[in-house]
């Protein structure tokens, strides 16, 4: 007679599970279930938000693949998990490339897995730099949103970076219901800060649009800021440019001095996960020793627990979590589904016997 120890015995009363059907959704795809819900998005964005202040999320840090021989370069891995009515699992896989855009391809592509939450079993791929910029975007119109409730909405908005995000950011906020009377845009890449500017004509706004010629220029004419480049480490360092008061949204993360975040009320969206990677937080923690110059989350500030003062600059630092590309990858897969268009591969899990 065979003995087949306890440890290996199925259980009891399983309950009984099926692998889900894989699809991948493509960028178009992607495009069409998010383009004209910018206000559903955004109200997704803080959902998500409140859920992992409540500890219905799991986000561990995120894993930065460097090259020796490209120190420019890197791909970023994001695990995550989701609760509330998402329940699921994932992982944002994204690249960040600077020289592609000489060479005429964006900088930045990425994939996103979705993870069955019974099973584990990805049920879908989707392309996720779209998906990548509009959580991005969004988080930030939310920001400027919750930061500004209690001082005179900015009517003056200037991009420091003119690529892809400040785009996305500029069509969120408009959407939302922003009207600027003045937009700036400064770029080391003239070509680029020209691009942006035309893409703004084309949109019909109203708003006087202005291509600085300097970095100090643009910031000093702007009462809500965008940084959206790919600085590596700071590059703007003059507190006194900042006198003014303006609301920053420091979506790029490393270009303020750690004396421009001192100076400053400080908002991010997760403490340990911003005061990573050399960060300006980062580099402003090692500068003093202590976390003394963050003021809260941007959870804390939605739920009442944190008034940003209205007589400093108010800095909002994003890391970036995984669990808003899940929340979003989520609500794309569901609308590709509800729409019948989901492209299932057939058979990608196939040798599923356990025996044979």
């Amino acid at each position: 007679m065979t003995t087949v120890p306890s440890t290996a015995m199925e259980p009891a009363m399983s309950q009984p599970h099926t692998v889900p059907p894989f699809a991948v959704i493509s960028g178009a795809q992607v495009q069409h279930a998010l383009q004209g819900r910018e206000a559903q998005i955004v109200d997704l964005i803080e959902a998500t938000y409140r859920l992992h202040a409540a500890g219905e999320s799991v986000n561990p840090p995120s894993y930065f693949l460097r090259f020796p021989d490209r120190p420019t370069s890197r791909i970023i891995a994001l695990p995550a998990s989701i609760g509330g009515q998402a329940q699921v699992d994932g992982l944002k896989w994204i690249s960040s490339f600077p020289g592609n855009v000489q060479a005429g391809i964006p900088r930045a592509s990425a994939v996103l897995i979705l993870n069955d939450h019974d099973t584990g079993y990805p049920f879908a791929c989707l392309e996720s730099s779209i998906i990548s910029a509009t959580r991005t975007a969004a988080s930030a119109a939310l920001a400027a949103d919750r930061l500004t409730r209690n001082r005179q909405r900015p009517t003056r908005i200037g991009f420091f970076g003119t690529g892809l995000i400040a785009r996305y950011i500029h069509t969120f906020l408009t959407a939302v219901g922003w009207s600027f009377d003045e937009i700036g845009a400064y770029d080391l890449s003239h070509r680029s800060a020209a691009g942006f500017c035309d893409h703004l004509q084309q949109t019909n706004t109203a708003a006087r649009i202005t291509a600085h010629g300097s970095p100090e220029d643009l910031v000093r004419s702007s009462d809500l800021l965008v940084f959206a480049t790919v600085a590596g480490e700071p590059h703007v360092s003059d507190p006194a440019w900042f006198q003014h008061n303006p609301l920053v949204l420091h979506v790029s993360l490393r270009d303020l001095a750690p004396e421009i975040i001192l100076a400053s009320t400080n908002i991010v969206d997760d403490v340990e996960h911003c005061l990573k990677a050399d960060t300006s937080p980062h580099l402003a923690e090692q500068l003093t020793g202590n976390r003394s110059f963050l003021n809260g989350t941007l959870a804390d500030v939605m739920n009442g627990r944190v008034t940003p003062p209205t007589d400093r600059p108010v800095v909002f630092s994003p890391f970036g979590l995984g669990v808003l590309d899940l929340a979003v990858g989520k609500y794309v897969y569901d609308q590709t589904a509800r729409c019948g268009e989901l492209n299932v591969i057939e058979d990608f899990f196939h040798d599923l016997r356990r025996h044979g």
